[in-house]
């Protein structure tokens, strides 16, 4: 009975707090008894076992539902969101590449990098990125292959907008159940902090915490600066008025509910809510939202691009401008297939990973520290994104009003 009530008692704290705790415990169990206690270890490699499992059909059967459901023919601002969608997430990872650039970070991994074989040039680069997009979509998921994984999505979700709705509806239906798989295996996501923040220390001291913090203090400053000064400068250039008060009423409210919420898709109904208080066409938003909680990434592209050049320069992997170009776009790309719940983005590491020829064993080791950091770097990631889905929205709602008003007069 004792267990009984304290596991009613644990499951009535957030996951945010429940994480905290794992994080605590872990530091604490590794500086006290590191090897009495190694076997603790093998919960964090569980952990990241489950998420290389669900990973590879979550982002295939995701992408493709997304896509499948949009109707033509309905008359919407959707083109003029949809670009600003995908510039605004590009826009991100264009940041988030200079930040890394200009601050380099270090992460300390548990298993030796000596297999991996860097990229010789670009030409090897562009040579890997065709050949797995034209993989065979079984072998992809087979093999995690997550760049064909996402081409043959939207090639499918594209070809699939002409089928039946009862169709549409399964797939949402698969989608939302490997969603509901996620949201089971984040919920072990205490006990597999514990496991790696446990590994991690014992394995290399206490200074894992500080490349820890500088990691998070990257992530968030980049979100800032893209929520207060790129997001802002797009608006403008879209409306062409003081973007602040608009950028700021999203923020305040949408971002606030998405920071504790750390799910877009859990914040759909307050961005709705916030939508009609703007007075926003309904047939646009009621498209809008839904689908920037799947595709209007950016602090996940922020994310995925940060974590990702983390690990290159961890493993002493040179990056030249073109490669960082393509990177730009391939986390832009990526982060659109990001699960709108907790954690989604970092699943989706491992694609840009593979640029560098990053194993997927390592990239999963670093997606386990996004989970390490995630306790602040997911609730400010979905915060920038889900705000932006309203920002976006309503942007292109009052370009089209002013454009219809100065052609009435």
């Amino acid at each position: 009975m004792f267990f009984v009530n304290l596991l009613k008692s644990w499951n009535k704290i957030s996951l945010v707090k429940q994480i905290i705790i794992g994080l605590v415990v872990g530091i604490l169990l590794a500086l006290t008894f590191p090897d009495q206690l190694s076997g603790i270890g093998i919960l964090g490699e569980l952990f990241v076992g489950a998420l290389k499992a669900v990973a590879p059909i979550l982002v295939f059967f995701l992408v493709m539902s997304a896509i499948s459901k949009h109707k033509s023919g309905q008359k919407t601002n959707m083109k003029s969101i949809i670009v600003l969608y995908l510039l605004g997430t590009f826009a991100a990872g264009c940041v988030a590449v200079v930040a890394s650039y200009i601050f380099p970070i270090s992460l300390i991994l548990t298993e030796e990098a000596g297999n991996v074989a860097p990229p010789s040039g670009i030409e090897e680069v562009l040579s890997t990125l065709v050949f797995s997009i034209v993989t065979n979509p079984v072998d992809a998921l087979l093999n995690a292959n997550y760049i064909g994984i996402l081409t043959w999505a939207i090639l499918l979700g594209i070809a699939l907008r002409a089928a039946s709705d009862g169709t549409k509806d399964i797939l949402s239906d698969i989608a939302d159940a490997v969603s509901m798989v996620v949201r089971w295996v984040i919920r072990f996501a205490p006990l597999g902090v514990l496991g790696l923040v446990f590994s991690a220390i014992a394995d290399s001291g206490i200074g894992t915490l500080l490349s820890y913090g500088k990691l998070i203090a990257l992530l968030v400053g980049v979100m800032l600066f893209d929520a207060l000064i790129v997001n802002p400068i797009i608006v403008y250039v879209k409306i062409r008025e003081n973007p602040y008060p608009l950028v700021l009423k999203c923020l305040k409210d949408s971002g606030i509910t998405a920071f504790f919420t750390r799910s877009s898709a859990a914040n759909i109904p307050v961005n709705m809510r916030l939508c009609e208080e703007l007075k926003l066409d309904r047939d646009t938003y009621s498209i809008s939202i839904p689908l920037g909680a799947t595709i209007n990434m950016g602090g996940a592209s922020i994310t995925i691009a940060v974590l990702t050049l983390a690990a290159a320069h961890t493993l002493g992997i040179d990056v030249d401008l073109p490669t960082a170009v393509i990177l730009c776009v391939l986390s832009a790309v990526s982060a659109c297939g990001a699960s709108g719940v907790a954690g989604g983005s970092l699943l989706l590491i491992p694609l840009s990973c593979s640029l560098f020829g990053i194993s997927s064993d390592l990239a999963m080791q670093v997606v386990g520290v996004g989970f390490i950091v995630g306790v602040i770097q997911d609730s400010c990631e979905t915060a920038l994104n889900s705000s932006t889905d309203v920002l976006f929205t309503a942007a292109a709602d009052i370009a089209s009003r002013k454009k219809e008003a100065a052609q009435k007069q």
